[in-house]
């Protein structure tokens, strides 16, 4: 298997691209904060997802970047609170991006939980 094909890999790259698409709209005064940051931080979840993916012969590496990706993925629903509160995105679309986020999070804490099932020993 490669991390490309992990549950969690792709749903966590799924939603990154979406909200790189929805911070397009984002004000230019954005450009180097929120936009920078939420960009990065929803990219940092699926990277270490891969990173970790890439250490799973070892158990506490696994699961440090695994904590990681999660510590990312709570970054990332921040922004998105912080887009919603400052009117960048509705609510519906900040509820759905949460949504997603936190099933990324559901699929990060098995992988945290159960290292054996992708390759640790």
């Amino acid at each position: 298997m490669r991390f490309q094909d992990l549950l969690a890999y792709k749903k966590s790259f799924a939603l990154a691209m979406k909200i790189f698409e929805i911070s397009k709209t984002f004000p230019k005064e954005e450009r180097y904060s929120l936009t920078d940051q939420i960009r990065r931080s929803s990219r940092s979840v699926s990277a270490n997802i891969a990173e970790s993916y890439a250490k799973r012969l070892y158990p506490k590496y696994f699961i440090n970047k695994l904590t990681d990706s999660d510590a990312e993925n709570l970054e990332t629903q921040v922004c998105m609170e912080y887009a919603m509160e400052c009117q960048y995105i509705k609510k519906e679309i900040f509820d759905e991006m949460v949504s997603e986020s936190q099933e990324i999070g559901k699929l990060i804490y098995f992988m945290i939980n159960n290292p054996d099932k992708f390759g640790s020993k």
